[in-house]
């Protein structure tokens, strides 16, 4: 009926994307906690929630400098563990002048897979370097070059949040670099409309909906080009309340559950 692969590559997908407003200083919010539910839904199947996924924002230091500490973890629910054991978590610490990433962090379980992986961040000679190491194989390392539009999929999700929709034309896309592992992948999106979207069992929010896709790897969600969906909250918070992909048979979502230590008041919200 369905691949078992390509739905939990796209729930390793979302806990990087969540994990991964309008001015730029309201992107990180120190106290912020979101918490998603990752479902698989199709014509014959009602919706079955299999994952969920936390972002919490908190405040730190790292090499004498202030910074905003970013911790997003995907874990399947309980009931799915059998199936497929899942535990992915993503860290960031991101210098709360610049809003650039200084280090990122992965920590991934899946089914008896591991990965670790770092990269460290230097600016100044625009580039990056990545450490990564899967189980019972020797560590990579490699230095990119950086861009301005580089980011890490952590970093990305709230790099979404920041897009000033008064610089769109109609239908136009844009492009950002995604670094991950040792190659960088790039990420069109687009601003298709305002629309009311309805959140299961959260009710009807006022939206910016966004499609996405992510460019072509063998080791990544995505390869086909399929472009997904994201809906932002149409407030002063921007936050993501869902997310959507087709895949071969029905398609996946995130929605929002839970929200907590938002910085406004989320009036985007206008229906339980």
């Amino acid at each position: 009926m369905f691949r078992k692969e390509k739905i939990l590559q796209f729930v390793m997908a979302m806990a990087a994307l969540l994990a991964a407003s309008t001015a730029a200083a309201q992107l990180y919010h120190p106290g912020e906690q979101l918490y998603y539910r990752v479902a698989y839904r199709a014509k014959m199947i009602p919706n079955t929630e299999m994952a969920e996924v936390s972002v919490n924002t908190t405040l730190d230091t790292l090499r004498g400098r202030n910074v905003y500490r970013v911790v997003g973890n995907g874990r399947t629910l309980p009931v799915f563990r059998w199936f497929f054991n899942l535990n992915d978590t993503y860290r960031i610490w991101v210098d709360t002048l610049s809003l650039r990433t200084l280090r990122f962090e992965s920590d991934l379980y899946e089914g008896g897979y591991t990965f670790r992986s770092n990269y460290h961040y230097d600016w100044e000679a625009r580039e990056v370097h990545t450490w990564a190491q899967s189980r019972n194989r020797e560590p990579r390392t490699k230095v990119m070059p950086l861009s301005d539009n580089s980011k890490d999929a952590v970093s990305l999700y709230f790099g979404l949040r920041s897009i000033d929709l008064d610089q769109f034309r109609g239908n136009e896309h844009r492009e950002l670099e995604m670094v991950l592992d040792d190659t960088i992948r790039m990420l069109k999106y687009r601003f298709i409309d305002r629309e009311v979207c309805r959140v299961p069992k959260r009710g009807k929010f006022r939206t910016l909906k966004f499609a996405c896709t992510i460019g072509s790897s063998e080791e990544f969600s995505f390869t086909d080009g399929t472009e997904f969906f994201i809906w932002i909250s149409d407030d002063e918070n921007k936050i993501p309340v869902m997310l959507e992909s087709p895949i071969r048979v029905g398609s996946i979502r995130a929605y929002i559950r839970e929200v907590k230590g938002l910085k406004y008041p989320m009036t985007s919200k206008i229906e339980k």
